[in-house]
Formats: C-alpha cells, sequence, structure tokens
C-alpha cells in the first residue's frame, strides 16, 4: 500500500493536474485580459475562476511539495546532527506535518465543505457550491498525510538499516 511505486505514480497524476491547472488558469487569464482591453466587454466569470483555480493550485502544490520533501525548512539543526539523529528529527518533523494536516486540513477541510454543503452556500458569479471548491483541502490533507506515512516508513528502515 505504500510502496515507492505507488508513490511515484501519485507524484506524476498530481503533477500532470497541477500542470492542467496552471495552463487552464493561464488561458482564463489571458481571455481576461483579452476581454477587457481588446473587446471591451469584460468577462464575468473569468476573475473568479481563476481565483478559485488558484486555490486548487496551491493546496495540491503544497501536497505535492511534501510528497517531494521539498517544502520551505530551515536545517540549521538538522545539518548539525549525525545521519542517525538527522533520521530521528526527520520522523518528528514528518508526525508533525502529519499531525497538523489531519487536525487542520482534513477534518478542519471537511468540516468547512459540509458546512458549505449544508448551508448551500454558491460562488457570486459562477454560482457552483463553494463546497466544491473547498473540497481541496482535505482532499490536499489526505495527500500529505499519505506521503508523510510513506516518509515515516522510509526513515524508520533507514534508522533500522544504521542500528
Amino acid at each position: 500500500m505504500f510502496s515507492l511505486n505507488t508513490k511515484s505514480k501519485l507524484d506524476k497524476i498530481i503533477s500532470h493536474m497541477l500542470v492542467i491547472l496552471m495552463a487552464l488558469m493561464v488561458i482564463n487569464v489571458t481571455w481576461q485580459v483579452a476581454s477587457r482591453y481588446i473587446f471591451k466587454d469584460p468577462s464575468s466569470f473569468t476573475d473568479e475562476l481563476s481565483r478559485y483555480m488558484m486555490i486548487w493550485v496551491g493546496m495540491l502544490g503544497a501536497a505535492y511539495v511534501a510528497g517531494k520533501n521539498e517544502h520551505l525548512a530551515i536545517d540549521i539543526l538538522l545539518t548539525s546532527l549525525k545521519e542517525k539523529a538527522q533520521n530521528k528529527l526527520m520522523v518528528l518533523i514528518s508526525f508533525c506535518i502529519m499531525l497538523f494536516a489531519i487536525v487542520v486540513m482534513v477534518i478542519g477541510g471537511s468540516n468547512l465543505v459540509y458546512i458549505t454543503f449544508i448551508l448551500g452556500q454558491k460562488s457570486a458569479t459562477l454560482q457552483i457550491p463553494l463546497a466544491y471548491v473547498y473540497s481541496i483541502i482535505p482532499f490536499s490533507g489526505v495527500l500529505v498525510t499519505y506521503y508523510q506515512i510513506v516518509s515515516i516508513i522510509q526513515l524508520s528502515h533507514s534508522i533500522k538499516i544504521a542500528e
């Protein structure tokens, strides 16, 4: 279930989704500029759509970067430790990230999606349920949790090998 092959397939799927979202966002913003300045008739939906696509790119991108272990980090302490201690600290860091992802992104994000769905909140221009827009938060939280579990398993194997 937590194999490297599964992780690399998931990385590939997420990276393709990010590329598609970014391409659609570029097309959307280009249309927004063209409709406003060339056709003198601004498109009404493009601003809202680009905002929602940016939310999805940001949340999916955060999960992708967490999976690649390339997130922003201050590594002064980490680089001063020996390899075994580094691995133990990385397990602790991965556990903290996983805990944050579960509590804030999965549980909190699911509550947000549920509340906006129950209240029937819709976007102003597109009239789509905001629950669809916010659904990326718990989804990204699940992805981050998965990636951190894989990372903890890999680091645990490294610690056992070093002993």
